[in-house]
């Protein structure tokens, strides 16, 4: 009789399943010519949230290493989207919020950090100046990249960091394909005869252009430097890290980015500072003598600047002394430009600004005809701001640029008590390596602003939440004992 039973039961099921199925087709094949191309992604959406109800945090691994390689899709000038991570980050959030609502146990050593704070208190502001926005639906498409930003490579982020060789993993899992990229890019310089004017295209379609390239890298780069070096790994380990070292070096170099440049020598001056143990108040004064002493001699320092004429260049050396010229090269200009328009927009708006994301297509108005040069755009095209600090003030009003200050500063707290207290030098060497990358993208923050877009925000927001997760769970030798009983209490959100 129990044969017989499951025998029906089974041939229940088979009836269901393949009515289904055949629904399915049939209503898809009629969709397909009414010219509705979506139905087929329902299974796979499906498929994606169970997994992140199984294990979001192998989702959250797969999403990572794809973030490099991902492609843009353009729809018009207000909608684009990046496949496959932007579904699956809006997926990860769901989810995440789901078990919160529901099942709750977010680690409250995390949610009370000052870091933490300090992006909440970003986000909430960004959700107020969505709600005034001038632009209602591009800010809430703004607001919610952000968020699925921050949820997936944060917060989530720092649960999966109460194990130190996760953030190994996490690290290599973006590095590889990175390396990968920049290893195609190479390839395509040489296959159009090292033409230097390759260089500004050969790394598409999984970068945008090569600014946000080489700010990408230049995160990486002393992380991979700080591996090779660490003794606290094996010989073998440190020989395969600085293979990869060397491989982001070159993308520095041939990714032709001035801002990048200049990001990592201005980091490297600044881990000379911790690796000498310099002490930050002589950093502090000296850093205003030399304020005081431009503003001194601003008028020579201005004559200097002036008789540069060495505008962007094929040859290295001049690319790079075309830094300082602000009399005739075009994309210095441009970059003023952008950056007074941004400052009149908020004399105009202070508070909340023009809306997040609106920059670009609210700014045109804002610009003079003597500052206008022959690659300004009324369209907001070639990047926004180019500024990470400006950019939020003209959109989100003071306050917008006060919390992204917030966040860049207590992470550098955060690293450097993490850096200076631990008493593991893994831990220890760790910090100083994410601590110096995420230098070069606070320095970059001043000439470019990426911050909407995966592929800086992933290794951006990974940061902030590795530092984050060494100073909670890892900062010391006793904490493996209050890492247990935490592990043991939370619900696994991971």
């Amino acid at each position: 009789m129990a044969n017989l039973l499951d025998t029906k039961d089974s041939s229940r099921f088979n009836n269901w399943f393949f009515g289904i199925v055949a629904a399915f087709v049939a209503i898809n094949c009629w969709l397909l010519t009414e010219e509705f191309y979506f139905l087929p992604a329902i299974p796979l959406v499906l498929l994606i949230i169970l997994s992140a109800l199984m294990a979001i945090d192998k989702l959250v691994y797969f999403i990572l290493f794809f973030t490099p390689l991902s492609l843009t899709v353009e729809f018009n000038e207000f909608a684009a989207l990046t496949l496959p991570t932007e579904p699956l980050l809006f997926g990860v959030m769901l989810v995440f919020f789901f078990k919160m609502l529901f099942e709750g146990g977010f680690d409250k050593r995390i949610t009370r950090h000052p870091v933490t704070l300090a992006i909440i208190f970003h986000l909430v502001w960004m959700f107020f100046t969505t709600l005034t926005s001038t632009m209602f639906l591009v800010s809430l498409k703004f607001f919610m990249a952000r968020l699925w930003f921050v949820t997936c490579f944060y917060f989530i982020a720092t649960q999966i960091f109460q194990k130190v060789e996760n953030i190994r993993l996490w690290i290599w899992l973006f590095t590889i394909p990175l390396s990968i990229v920049i290893i195609y890019s190479v390839i395509q310089f040489f296959n159009y005869n090292i033409d230097k004017n390759a260089l500004y295209w050969v790394m598409q379609p999984f970068f945008k252009d090569h600014t946000i390239y080489g700010a990408v890298i230049a995160m990486m780069l002393p992380i991979m430097f700080v591996f090779s070096f660490d003794k606290s790994y094996t010989p073998k380990y440190r020989f395969f890290s600085f293979g990869f070292f060397t491989i982001i070096l070159i993308g520095i170099v041939v990714s032709y980015t001035r801002a990048a440049w200049l990001s990592v020598a201005g980091a490297y001056g600044i881990y000379l500072i911790y690796l000498l143990k310099i002490n930050w108040k002589i950093v502090f004064a000296g850093f205003l003598l030399a304020l005081c002493g431009a503003f001194y001699y601003q008028d020579e320092i201005m004559l200097k600047i002036g008789r540069n004429k060495q505008s962007s260049s094929q040859d290295l050396a001049e690319h790079l002394q075309s830094v300082s010229n602000i009399k005739s090269d075009a994309s210095n200009l441009e970059r003023i430009n952008r950056w007074s328009s941004a400052v009149r927009m908020f004399k105009k708006e202070p508070l909340f600004g023009f809306g997040p994301g609106t920059y670009k297509f609210k700014y045109a108005p804002f610009q003079r005809s003597t500052e206008i040069t022959y690659v300004s755009t009324n369209a907001g095209s070639l990047g926004n701001a180019h500024s990470e600090y400006l950019g939020p003030m003209a959109e989100q009003g003071i306050l917008g640029t006060l919390g992204m200050l917030m966040i860049v500063i207590l992470s550098i707290v955060t690293g450097t008590r993490v850096y200076q207290k631990s008493d593991r030098a893994e831990i220890r060497f760790l910090a100083i390596g994410i601590l110096i990358g995420l230098f070069t993208y606070f320095l970059h923050g001043f000439l470019n602003n990426f911050l909407d877009q995966d592929k800086a925000s992933a290794p951006f927001w990974s940061m902030i939440a590795i530092l984050v997760a060494l100073d909670v769970y890892h900062h010391k030798k006793e904490k493996k004992a209050d890492l247990k009983k935490s592990a043991s209490e939370q619900s696994d959100i991971v």
